[in-house]
């Protein structure tokens, strides 16, 4: 793992391309947003949290959660949790609004949360191989 001198993130890469910025605060990014916003995000992070250790990036334009690379990113509106996952492979899903491949094991995946009740076993199991994305152990 390499760690940026100025900004002290982590990333897998040496001198890995970011941008440079210190990390804002978590609740700013829920300040004025509906609570089951804030319930949708807290029930993916509980369940990510079951999968291992994860480190929360509250990012100036969205929270992004990181192992050894950031493979869920997450940005609170108004009345519901807009996000993606970054999967090593593409699936078919009617609760994905775009999929974009950036390299065959690279494929982000984006939805929006509606409802705490929508981090169902599925979306739980989505974010288990996202996790395992961002371990880098698809390689």
């Amino acid at each position: 793992m390499w760690a940026c001198p100025r900004c002290g993130r982590t990333f897998a890469g040496v001198n890995q391309t970011h941008t440079c910025a210190p990390l804002g605060d978590l609740e700013t990014h829920f300040r004025g947003k509906q609570p089951r916003v804030r319930e949708a995000f807290d029930r993916v992070l509980a369940a990510v949290q079951g999968f291992g250790p994860v480190t929360v990036l509250p990012e100036k334009t969205r929270i992004a959660l990181h192992v050894r690379m950031s493979f869920a990113a997450f940005m609170p509106r108004i009345r519901w949790l807009d996000g993606h996952l970054v999967l090593a492979r593409t699936i078919h899903s009617g609760r994905f609004r775009k999929v974009e491949t950036y390299s065959p094991r690279n494929v982000l995946h984006a939805f929006r949360l509606e409802s705490p009740d929508e981090v169902d076993d599925e979306f739980v199991g989505w974010l288990a191989e996202a996790y395992r994305v961002g371990e880098q152990r698809h390689r």
